[in-house]
């Protein structure tokens, strides 16, 4: 996976988000540019920038990676998930491929940071037709839960205390 954050025209620091599309194990979920291996991969790194650039469109000599994030366990589904985090032109023109991502956000990562918005929350989605209860955020319509509600738990303070030149 990568995280990819970028300084607004106004300085606001944000990261770019994906809704999936129904299909697959993880659909309508809101996720990190991300997937498999691929035989012609020479490292989980180059997975990720093969990924972001085959989702979203953003070329992996735009990318300047920071870091190489905590590995995490998707308790869904059993992936062990790699993530990385790079920084990004606040001038990318996002191209997100249609069979795997139904919208795109780029919220700024402080409302991410701010535990008034974090509670219960359903989702629905074409894999959870009831109703799923779970602790999320409200991102722009849609709930951000498990696996990247994780991942952001570590990474949005580390942001905003500035651990990295974003």
């Amino acid at each position: 996976m990568l995280a990819p954050v970028f300084r607004d025209g106004s300085g606001v620091l944000r990261i770019l988000l994906l809704v999936r599309t129904d299909r697959g194990i993880h659909g309508g979920q809101i996720g990190l540019p991300g997937g498999r291996v691929e035989p012609g991969d020479r490292d989980l790194l180059a997975t990720a920038l093969r990924e972001a650039e085959e989702e979203v469109g953003l070329p992996p000599d735009q990318v300047t990676v920071l870091a190489a994030l905590e590995p995490l366990e998707a308790m869904s589904s059993s992936f062990r998930v790699h993530a990385f985090l790079g920084r990004v032109p606040d001038d990318v023109s996002w191209q997100p491929q249609p069979d795997e991502v139904a919208d795109l956000l780029t919220p700024a990562v402080e409302t991410l940071y701010d535990p008034g918005r974090r509670g219960l929350r359903q989702f629905t989605s074409a894999q959870f037709r009831t109703p799923l209860e779970v602790e999320g955020i409200d991102v722009g319509g849609h709930v951000l839960w498990g696996i990247t509600l994780r991942l952001l738990d570590d990474l949005v303070p580390r942001l905003l205390a500035g651990e990295w030149a974003v």
